[in-house]
């Protein structure tokens, strides 16, 4: 198990009721570090955040959920695709967290 730190925006916080970052167990065994091996480990640990940032049939991210790390947008990259070797080594080691942004919209 890997360990990953993941920030979550104030209403996704708010609803999985918890304060700050959250930690989350990502399966080892899951190879390469990936968006969809964090999102599953978050979605396990809490459940009531099933279908808030992926769509619950199709996986996909929701139109509104950015993901970014070490300061690169992550969010149009593939869910299955590994995180980038440096990206994936800073996360892992806890030294950077994986964040889940609500994006904002309007004119």
């Amino acid at each position: 198990m890997t360990d990953v730190r993941v920030v979550l925006p104030a209403h996704l916080k708010n609803l999985a009721r918890v304060h700050g970052e959250v930690v989350v167990a990502v399966p080892a065994d899951a190879g390469a570090l990936t968006q969809r091996a964090v999102l599953d480990a978050v979605e396990a640990r809490f459940p009531v955040l099933r279908g808030t940032i992926r769509d619950r049939a199709t996986g996909k991210r929701r139109a509104f959920i950015r993901f970014y790390a070490c300061e690169r947008d992550l969010s149009n990259d593939a869910p299955e695709a590994p995180l980038p070797g440096d990206v994936a080594e800073l996360i892992a080691s806890g030294r950077e967290p994986f964040m889940v942004v609500g994006a904002m919209a309007g004119g």
